[in-house]
């Protein structure tokens, strides 16, 4: 079976920064839907397009295509008397950047006696990333999957 539009694929990756140091990696396989679903890195998608089983790939991705820019106005200071007693930094927290109905997860970078600092941008923002795979799996999606968007886990719906 080769990749095509509403299958789902199963692969091992890896996902490494510019230094070769690894950011992310499978244990086990992850699936998702193929078909511009939004599942997956869009070249990733491309590159793995008409594929089988077994087939290997390694692409070089710029921020664009992967988590984009980092945005030093998505840096906020917030009043400390806006969070819990025990915020810690490392700690997420979603909200709303300003002028904007987005939900962002800020992640707390720094403490101070009155102040808290969060960050929006994805901790992968502007790093070039290189995503390595093995594609172990790929099957039909079901009507369900397919009206869902998404893959289903193997004992029915899980999101």
């Amino acid at each position: 079976m080769r990749i095509e539009k509403d299958t789902v694929v199963s692969l091992h990756y890896e996902l490494s920064d510019s230094s070769d140091q690894t950011v992310e990696k499978t244990d086990t396989p992850i699936s998702y839907l193929h078909g511009g679903y939004g599942g997956i890195f869009p070249m990733v998608e491309e590159a793995l397009h008409n594929m089988e089983v077994g087939h290997t790939c390694a692409i070089s991705m710029e921020p664009e295509n992967t988590f984009g820019e980092y945005d030093s106005e998505l840096i906020r200071i917030e009043p400390r008397s806006a969070f819990p007693e025990e915020v810690k930094v490392g700690m997420q927290f979603e909200g709303g950047a300003e002028g904007s109905d987005d939900i962002l997860i800020y992640t707390v970078t720094d403490v101070a006696d009155d102040k808290v600092v969060v960050d929006g941008n994805h901790p992968l923002a502007g790093m070039l990333l290189k995503f390595s795979c093995t594609v172990t799996d790929i099957r039909p999606a079901t009507a369900e999957e397919i009206s869902h968007q998404h893959v289903h886990g193997e004992h029915g719906h899980e999101h």
